[in-house]
């Protein structure tokens, strides 16, 4: 008996394991079973690739898979889902490594996620949004993106005018649309000009695609399957219309992922990071896990929610005279903010601003 036939009398029908370590062109492939690994390759990075290497190596067998969230998404996921294959998508940091490992390949990264799925030797995996959800919130992250070149932008051009010297016709020291569009009305030099010029058109092009983003985003606060949840988020204290679409569209319209609020604190970073061992307990940073921009937003509503609702003052001074820091106090106020908005979207009620008692 070969041994091809071998391998298919061993693994034929049964339950088997397999890590996918993602790259560009090529995968890598550890496939377990009976806790041991039997077979290891390396394919094109295509599905029909994969799922003929399945067909033909591993039939009749209950496949599991498991990979690393990187740049592609999770349209891998989806594919495997629609056949039939159970699939895990993993946070690279999650996957356990010993200590001592000092070699890193793909080839030995799909034999660890082989191993770790068989013996479920993680943590929480992704949380992998349907497509809809995925599509939807990729209005708002390109909203962040272009919000992003719309500063960078504007700064480039007030370096321009600082480097050249150029005189300009007002003294403000914030500018609107209004004195960058009045910019136009210069007497510059050819050279200057043409560069100014372009600089413009770029900014004007950024204003157009951020209203045309908003409008599309306000489309979605509408949205049969998110409104209820944006009506709850929305009256929040300190959370507006943008604020409450995007942790909706983040966070998911029911939040029943985060099965307590120190999940979802947890997930969104605010959470205290620690060092401790034996009698010694250290206590540090926020972790500052998860998408960096909702920390951010949540910090920023925070400074409006503490002026809206009592309890939140409170708990702001409360922190504040303990450690000093303002900074601190208003992280504390956030993680408390984020953890009473899955408690309103999962009972399915508004916000009720609080009373100190």
């Amino acid at each position: 008996m070969n041994t091809r036939m071998v391998q298919d009398f061993v693994v034929k029908g049964k339950e088997v394991f397999v890590g996918l370590e993602d790259s560009k062109t090529t995968w890598k492939v550890a496939v377990r079973c009976e806790d041991m690994l039997i077979h290891q390759t390396g394919m094109e990075a295509k599905y029909p690739v994969l799922k003929k290497f399945f067909d033909n190596r591993l039939p009749d067998c209950r496949i599991h898979v498991m990979y690393e969230a990187g740049f592609k998404g999770f349209n891998l996921f989806d594919r495997l889902t629609e056949d039939g294959i159970d699939c895990v998508v993993i946070p690279p940091h999650l996957v356990t490594e010993p200590k001592v490992s000092r070699v890193k390949t793909d080839k030995r990264d799909a034999k660890r996620l082989a191993y770790v799925l068989e013996h479920r030797d993680f943590r929480d995996a992704c949380d992998v949004p349907d497509k809809e959800r995925r599509e939807d919130r990729q209005i708002s992250r390109t909203l962040i993106a272009i919000q992003k070149d719309i500063i960078r932008t504007r700064g480039r051009i007030r370096m321009f005018i600082e480097f050249h010297g150029i005189e300009i016709p007002f003294k403000k020291a914030k500018w609107g649309r209004q004195e960058f569009m009045a910019l136009k009305s210069l007497t510059l030099s050819e050279p200057l000009r043409i560069s100014l010029d372009v600089f413009l058109t770029e900014l004007g092009q950024l204003w157009a695609f951020r209203k045309r983003l908003v409008v599309a985003l306000l489309h979605l606060c509408k949205k049969e399957r998110y409104r209820q949840a944006f009506e709850i988020a929305r009256s929040v204290a300190g959370i507006g219309w943008y604020t409450a679409i995007r942790l909706v569209l983040e966070l998911g319209e029911d939040m029943k992922r985060f099965a307590s609020g120190k999940k979802i604190a947890g997930f969104a970073g605010l959470t205290p990071s620690e060092h401790s061992t034996g009698q010694t307990e250290r206590k540090g940073r926020i972790t500052g896990m998860g998408p960096g921009f909702i920390r951010a937003t949540l910090r920023e509503n925070s400074w409006a929610a503490i002026r809206k609702d009592p309890v939140l003052l409170a708990k702001f001074h409360r922190v504040w005279k303990a450690t000093g820091r303002k900074k601190k106090a208003i992280v504390a106020v956030a993680r408390m903010l984020i953890v009473r908005l899955r408690a309103c979207i999962i009972s399915g009620t508004p916000y009720a601003t609080g009373i100190v008692r």
